[in-house]
């Protein structure tokens, strides 16, 4: 029994059709002229992108650091030099600053060495050293400084400066003598400029490296990809069947899924197949009767035709059924309520069968994992089955079992079948009912090809409560 393919096939493919072309295409189109690239160039790319951005950030503070300690070094020099003069300085009879030793540092006594010193006082004429010659170290009487003080100056056109000066007041002096070194800071600046060179040498030479080290990475690493790329070309050219197992664990997953796709694919084709040749095997056998009684001009040759006509519609509508069944079983978000195509079918069947009671029971929330047309299709088919071969009483029950799978029993107050003959009762075309009452034998083939390509099942049992047939339809729960 089919309670609603007519309406689907009438209604739903009119519209389908149209929409399903204008929308495939619109996709294809855009998938024609969208460019998404090469995912080694990415990988590569992103990769390159983000080494220059660590060893620039890196580069930048290693050379913030290195430059800091160059600096620091050659001030402590400096100050070195500046503690020396202090704890050689004293006051003469005359009120002028002179050194009780003379400097270490042979540089002072040759002009234009690069290292200098002076010390000027309030009302004192300065105290330079020797290789200042004729310049003068610049005095700035805006501040004071009782900690040595550290900058760059450039006074000297020629020569750029590193200077530290502090003000004291020596003993027996009220005088605040300013006392200052100075030096040259080429060498500062040249030593920075070669850790510099260096640093950045050294960072694109890493960067490069490490460029190249990603990209051997990502080739090596996406190579099984081009494999199975291979596989696909030859299993599509007919050298192959299925792709190798030898593959990394990341990549088995994907071809594990593209061999179970191709025998899927392949399940299906043989399905098709032998669809095809059952139903023009079933459809050959009443086009004989049918031309062999239009031949012998029988007088029954109208009855003849609507009783093999009867047969080819349920061969077509079993097969369609199957077909259509096995369209929709790849839908994993397929579920139906049983309680509504229950109710559905209990009105079918009741108006039909008008001395028969259908009563059903059981767990109204229960889902299967079926389209309705097809849950409509099987239910249809055991109760109307039920009602058909009964004596006026159906019941059918819902129930949830612990593995997670759901049952629907169909049971009615008829004569019941003998345990040895229920398995005959599956077969398309064949019926143990002698009383002459209309049907082809295919109900319960029906049932069973569906609940098959479900994952479910289908049992004729005996009814304890009725004592007649009890029908178990078992399908995966919702």
């Amino acid at each position: 029994m089919n309670t609603q393919a007519p309406a689907v096939a009438a209604g739903g493919n009119r519209n389908a059709a149209p929409a399903v072309a204008e929308g495939s295409a619109a996709p294809a189109g855009k998938r024609r002229t969208r460019g998404t690239g090469s995912l080694t160039q990415r990988m590569i790319v992103v990769a390159g992108l983000w080494i220059t951005v660590l060893l620039l950030v890196g580069g930048f503070a290693l050379d913030r650091v290195l430059t800091r300690s160059l600096v620091r070094s050659f001030d402590t020099q400096l100050e070195n030099v500046l503690k020396s003069m202090l704890v050689a300085s004293e006051i003469g009879p005359d009120g002028e600053v002179r050194f009780n030793r003379s400097p270490a540092d042979q540089r002072f006594i040759e002009p234009y060495s690069g290292v200098y010193f002076q010390i000027s006082g309030a009302g004192a004429d300065a105290f330079p050293s020797r290789s200042l010659w004729d310049r003068r170290l610049r005095i700035s009487d805006t501040h004071f400084h009782d900690q040595p003080h550290f900058y760059d100056s450039a006074e000297f056109a020629d020569e750029p400066l590193r200077v530290v000066e502090r003000d004291v007041i020596l003993p027996g002096s009220e005088v605040r003598w300013r006392f200052q070194v100075a030096q040259n800071r080429g060498e500062l600046v040249e030593q920075i400029e070669e850790l510099r060179t260096t640093l950045i040498w050294s960072f694109a030479s890493l960067g490069l490296g490490l460029t190249i080290l990603a990209a051997l990475q990502t080739v090596y690493g996406l190579w099984p990809l081009r494999r199975v790329r291979k596989e696909v070309v030859a299993i599509r050219s007919g050298a192959k069947t299925r792709i190798p197992d030898d593959f990394p664990d990341e990549i088995r997953p994907v071809t594990d899924e593209l061999n179970q796709l191709l025998a899927h694919n392949e399940a299906q084709a043989e399905e098709a197949r032998r669809h095809a040749g059952n139903l023009a095997h079933a459809l050959k056998t009443p086009l004989t009767v049918i031309t062999n009684a239009a031949t012998a001009e029988a007088p029954d040759l109208s009855d003849t035709v609507c009783r093999e006509a009867t047969t080819m519609r349920r061969q077509v509508d079993h097969h369609l059924a199957r077909a259509r069944a096995i369209g929709r079983r790849a839908s994993a978000q397929a579920r139906a309520s049983v309680w509504e195509s229950l109710q559905a079918v209990q009105r079918a069947v009741e108006r039909m069968y008008e001395e028969v009671t259908v009563d059903i029971a059981g767990d109204k929330a229960l889902d299967v994992r079926a389209e309705r047309q097809d849950l409509d299709e099987m239910l249809g088919n055991l109760v109307e089955n039920a009602a058909k071969y009964g004596n006026g009483r159906v019941f059918v029950t819902v129930e949830r079992r612990e593995d997670g799978r759901a049952d629907i029993l169909v049971e009615d107050d008829g004569p019941g079948i003998p345990a040895e003959q229920r398995a005959e009762l599956f077969t398309r075309g064949k019926r143990l009912d002698t009383t002459g009452k209309p049907g082809t034998g295919l109900g319960l083939a029906i049932v069973r090809d569906v609940a098959e390509i479900y994952g479910g099942t289908v049992t004729l049992e005996e009814s304890e409560d009725l004592g007649g047939l009890l029908a178990r339809l078992t399908l995966p729960a919702g």
